[in-house]
C-alpha cells in the first residue's frame, strides 16, 4: 500500500525525491494510518482545488485497501 501511495504522487509533485510515508500501527477498529508527507511547495498540487485530489488519492488507496480486505485512512501532511 505504501509503494501505491508513493507511485500516485510522484506523478503530481515537482519534487519527488522528498515524498515520505510512514504507517502506524492498526488500531483498535482495523484501520491503519498512512502519514503522507511531502515538500511545502507541493502541499497544493498533492491537497488540489477545494480537496478534490486529496478525495482523489483517498479514494483510489481505500478502493485498493479493499481488495485486499484492509481498511486505511491516508493523512496528508
Amino acid at each position: 500500500m505504501k509503494e501505491l501511495l508513493i507511485a500516485i504522487v510522484t506523478g503530481l509533485v515537482d519534487k519527488p525525491d522528498e515524498i515520505t510515508v510512514s504507517a502506524d500501527e492498526v488500531n483498535e477498529e482495523g484501520v491503519v494510518v498512512y502519514h503522507l508527507h511531502v515538500s511545502e511547495d507541493d502541499m497544493g498540487r498533492v491537497i488540489g482545488r477545494q480537496g478534490r485530489i486529496a478525495k482523489a488519492i483517498r479514494t483510489v488507496m481505500r478502493a485498493a485497501a479493499a481488495r485486499n480486505d484492509e481498511k486505511i485512512q491516508v493523512e496528508i501532511e
